[in-house]
């Protein structure tokens, strides 16, 4: 394995002739330093002065760090009125499209209660059962993530939770208020408990409640690495979806991919942020020429310069030069990426051979853009190689699996032997007594 650089906007890392199977790959393409851990210490005050002294401790966290001078973090419902009335029609319409496919989806999602008959009077139910009340961030920072409304609340509205509300960061130049796209999305989904709360004091509010904003059950959504760190804090004090760290994307091309559509791809996501990692991988060294020159061309034709640049040249970005797609596999797999491209001939069949992604997007026509916005699946997904264990938001994360046990007398004597044996295995008579108990008289 060598790495190279040169004046290359994205360096390579070359494993090619690496020993197919024995090799770390997860360890040889690098991502973002993203040191969540050490974010916690700098979230832990913040966290306990809003446990302790509520809107107050938020009034001065938006001031110090939003530079909102408010204590009213509601929003005014006539204020996502408005925000509705004044938006673009052509993003009302382009968010009413992105609604209804994501419902779609969302709807064929959601799963019926499984009963299974063990024998006569023995009836265990599978029974699924939404949350009661959950907490849905919306990220302002560099780009005011509107879609991220509709990726929170959409899935939690189809599981049929029965309270939502959502917090993004005040912003100073909409008097206070999040930004207003942000609160026209909430107009349109019908969400009315929104909150101009930012970072890991939006966490803490939820967790703990404060002011008008009772404590959910569950908190959903990205954020930057504080808001992440006040997450892993409070992980058991509520529920959470996952620590979300900086975007992602991996593209696994051969020589039949088209060097404009990868570069450009690789673009869009180097855009969110200056963390952001773009990587592809490929056994055409052709085509990794011809994506460097693409990008040398697309990046300084974009709004963004300096943060693509930025994103595409740090440690967390490569071209990553393999054998043959069989070697692409496996490091796609072992790097298992937010968001992972096909373009490769016979796109599907190497798709269906990928265990590790968030999200996978299946040729030349499926980018990871569409994904964001309209393509009826959830962009709220793991990062950080966390996609080997983890799924992306959906329907199931707003919902409880519960066991219902409902046996007669009948069926209880079938088991009552095994229960008091397995009882007494394990040096719990009380177990076994509970059951003997029942035939005793």
């Amino acid at each position: 394995m060598s790495s190279t650089g040169s004046t290359r906007l994205l360096r390579r890392i070359d494993l090619r002739g690496a020993a197919q199977g024995a090799f770390d790959y997860r360890g040889a393409v690098p991502r973002a330093e993203f040191d969540v851990e050490a974010a916690t210490h700098a979230v832990q005050p913040i966290i306990e002065a809003v446990r302790v002294r509520g809107v107050g401790a938020i009034a001065e966290y938006s001031a110090q760090f939003d530079g909102v001078d408010t204590d009213d973090i509601a929003v005014p419902r006539e204020a996502l009125t408005r925000a509705l009335e004044e938006l673009d029609p052509a993003v009302r319409r382009a968010l009413e499209e992105s609604i209804a496919r994501l419902r779609a989806t969302c709807r064929a999602e959601l799963e019926s209660d499984v009963t299974t008959e063990l024998g006569a009077g023995a009836v265990v139910t599978h029974r699924k059962v939404p949350v009661d009340r959950v907490g849905l961030y919306v990220p302002g920072g560099l780009a005011p993530l509107v879609s991220s409304v509709v990726m929170n609340v959409v899935p939690a509205q189809v599981a049929g939770v029965g309270s939502i509300a959502l917090s993004s960061p005040p912003q100073k130049n909409a008097g206070g208020l999040p930004e207003p796209t942000i609160m026209a999305a909430c107009a349109l989904l019908g969400v009315d408990e929104v909150y101009a709360v930012g970072g890991a004091q939006a966490i803490a509010m939820f967790a703990y409640g404060a002011g008008p904003c009772r404590r959910v059950d569950l908190v959903t959504g990205p954020g930057n690495i504080y808001v992440a760190a006040a997450k892993r804090v409070l992980r058991g004090v509520v529920g959470i979806d996952s620590e979300a760290g900086p975007t992602e994307i991996a593209i696994l091309a051969d020589d039949s991919a088209d060097a404009a559509y990868v570069a450009a791809d690789l673009i869009s996501q180097a855009e969110h942020d200056p963390m952001a990692a773009s990587v592809l991988v490929t056994d055409s060294t052709v085509l990794a020429d011809d994506v460097d020159v693409e990008l040398e061309k697309q990046v300084f034709a974009t709004r963004h310069t300096e943060r693509i640049r930025t994103a595409l040249g740090g440690r967390q970005s490569a071209i990553v030069l393999v054998d043959d797609v069989e070697q692409g596999l496996d490091v796609v797999n072992a790097y298992a990426a937010e968001h992972l491209e096909i373009h490769t001939r016979d796109p599907r069949a190497v798709a269906a051979r990928v265990r590790n992604a968030g999200a996978i997007f299946v040729g030349s026509f499926a980018p990871v853009s569409l994904g964001d916005y309209c393509a009826g699946s959830n962009h709220v997904l793991p990062t950080a190689g966390c996609a080997c264990h983890s799924s992306g938001l959906s329907v199931r994360a707003f919902l409880k699996a519960v066991h219902v046990i409902d046996y007669s007398r009948e069926a209880l004597a079938e088991v009552a032997e095994h229960v008091v044996t397995l009882a007494d295995a394990e040096d719990l008579p009380g177990h076994g007594y509970a059951v003997q108990v029942r035939f005793d008289r």
